[in-house]
């Protein structure tokens, strides 16, 4: 099981980074946005994370067609290592079973049924990221059909890595149906960390031992 951090904020990624809890880092165009950030600016932010130790990176193509996908993602992989994360679309199928069979690692992305995840692994696609809250939010029920992809799955090679998670619990749930990977927001991976039972069991201890 693994657990990434879901930012392209610096000051994020470096402060959660140092609790050794994670083991990478995902980014989107949208994340990269929410940090003032630009797809031209991923070699930068993959050259400063290699520096600071984070070896696994996953960065996501741009464009609507298979063609300019496979042009992005060309980009991408010259970052190395690089996993490139390709939209399930109709074009993003095509250009993903194109990567592979050139030998990268691929993530389907803004996955939001089963069905989808089920191509992703009969195709040969090493992961598939189901977007759990939004399948919430559109009224799917997230966490009961990753459950279910994961189960169809099973022990096959391709992974699932859990996205848009809006809480532990639904980590907790999705865990206990054996989804093996996470990756998580600034306010979910602070939730992990510190949680408030937790500290307050720690003031009690701190209090006793002061005693």
């Amino acid at each position: 099981m693994a657990f990434y951090i879901d930012s392209a904020d610096r000051s994020v990624i470096e402060e959660l980074w140092e609790s050794r809890a994670f083991q990478g880092v995902t980014t989107n165009p949208t994340i990269l946005a929410r940090a003032g950030l630009r797809q031209s600016d991923l070699p930068e932010l993959h050259r400063w994370l290699t520096e600071m130790g984070v070896g696994t990176f996953y960065a996501q193509v741009v464009g609507t067609t298979t063609e300019t996908m496979l042009e992005s993602a060309m980009e991408l992989r010259a970052l190395d290592p690089v996993i490139v994360k390709v939209p399930a679309t109709a074009a993003g199928f095509q250009a993903a079973a194109t990567l592979v069979g050139d030998g990268a690692q691929v993530l389907l992305t803004a996955v939001y049924h089963p069905a989808q995840g089920l191509l992703a692994r009969d195709m040969g696609i090493q992961g598939v990221a189901p977007y759990v809250g939004r399948m919430t939010d559109a009224g799917r029920p997230g966490v009961a059909a990753v459950s279910q992809l994961q189960q169809a799955i099973g022990a096959e090679p391709t992974r699932i890595l859990a996205a848009s998670l809006r809480s532990v619990d639904d980590i907790a749930a999705l865990a206990a149906a054996g989804v093996p990977d996470f990756t998580v927001g600034e306010a979910v991976a602070r939730a992990m960390l510190h949680d408030e039972l937790t500290l307050r069991a720690l003031d009690e201890f701190e209090a006793a031992s002061a005693g």
